[in-house]
């Protein structure tokens, strides 16, 4: 990709949508890996996005609670929406709302991506059944995304609050070796957790970022985790 052609992306895409690329096949599928726990990501994701815009805060501690503080509207139609649905659950605690298909943003996810030009929707699964696909028409965003994040795993760039977002709810979805492997430049799954955990506890970028986003990182990532370890228990 062309320098011009990646400073066009930069900024533009929010946290929520860069995770939906990676939790995406180029085909339109999911990845197998982190395929049943997309909802809690997701959900926790666009949570950080609402606190980067200042709609949201998110409370620390291990009982972390969502207030809205904030009902205007962003003007980004993915925020808005789950901004809308939001209000009513506002004082919530995190670990209850990464539940919450209410709060689901995958279909004003999919039509933002699609707009963009970067997903095309397809067709059903089987005769017709299963969720729709929608394979990237542009890799271009999620080459991006991932060049950022080798990056910052390598130590050679400081991470954002994107990457550091994305990066713990990878990790509590216990996916980001499966999905960054090319990424992590060699380092085993263990190696790589340490090196989120480092980064996500603030050692590595701590005046980065502000309190509040820092204190949401941290709460989305213990937030994630609990279902995921609940699910892989019960199978």
């Amino acid at each position: 990709m062309r320098p011009a052609d990646q400073a066009s992306y930069r900024g533009v895409m929010l946290i929520v949508e860069e995770l939906h690329l990676l939790l995406l096949r180029p085909d339109g599928r999911r990845e197998a890996s982190a395929a049943s726990y997309r909802l809690f990501g997701e959900v926790a994701a666009v949570l950080v996005d609402l606190t980067l815009h200042g709609r949201v805060i998110v409370t620390e501690g291990k009982r972390s609670v969502v207030q809205v503080v904030s009902a205007e509207p962003t003007g980004h139609p993915v925020l808005d929406a789950v901004l809308a649905r939001l209000v009513p659950l506002s004082g919530k605690r995190l670990q209850s709302l990464v539940y919450s298909t209410k709060l689901d943003p995958l279909d004003e996810v999919i039509a933002s991506l699609a707009a963009q030009g970067v997903l095309v929707r397809g067709e059903r699964g089987f005769f017709g059944w299963g969720a729709e696909r929608t394979p990237e028409s542009d890799p271009g965003p999620e080459m991006l995304v991932r060049s950022r994040l080798a990056a910052v795993i390598a130590g050679t760039a400081a991470p954002s609050q994107s990457d550091l977002t994305l990066l713990a709810i990878l990790q509590g979805l216990n996916a980001a070796h499966p999905l960054l492997r090319q990424e992590a430049g060699g380092l085993s799954a263990g190696q790589l957790r340490t090196r989120i955990e480092a980064l996500t506890t603030g050692s590595a970028a701590g005046g980065a970022v502000s309190a509040a986003v820092t204190s949401a990182i941290a709460a989305t990532m213990m937030a994630v985790m609990t279902p995921v370890i609940v699910a892989t228990t019960m199978t």
